[in-house]
């Protein structure tokens, strides 16, 4: 099995920034895709940005040029660094990997962006 622990979300006001981190342990056995999803109130869940292990990112077209998405192979360690939050940016935000073909699911960490 494989664990997911979430870190960083919070309240920030408009034009802040946020670092969001997530640990991956357990049965690693190859992580080839790291990412976030965010899920607002009444939207669907969305990909927010994503990174595979040789390091090519995507990211929603909403987010590029704020958000970096980057990881630490060494540590199982995805990170989504998030700047010049927006209102709209706020959204219960979602780690997600793929190990070994399996994906899997942080609990979710909330961010809330308001003055």
């Amino acid at each position: 099995q494989v664990q997911l622990v979430e870190s960083g979300g919070g309240l920030v006001q408009p034009g802040g920034s946020l670092r969001l981190s997530c640990a991956a342990s357990g049965r690693i056995l190859s992580i080839n895709f790291m990412g976030w999803y965010r899920q607002a109130p009444g939207k669907q869940r969305e990909l927010v940005a994503g990174i595979r292990r040789g390091g090519s990112t995507d990211y929603s077209d909403s987010v590029k040029g704020r958000f970096t998405v980057s990881r630490d192979n060494a540590k199982n360690t995805v990170y989504l660094q998030m700047n010049s939050l927006k209102p709209e940016d706020t959204a219960v935000y979602y780690c997600n990997i793929e190990n070994w073909g399996l994906r899997y699911w942080g609990q979710g960490t909330q961010v809330t962006v308001s003055s």
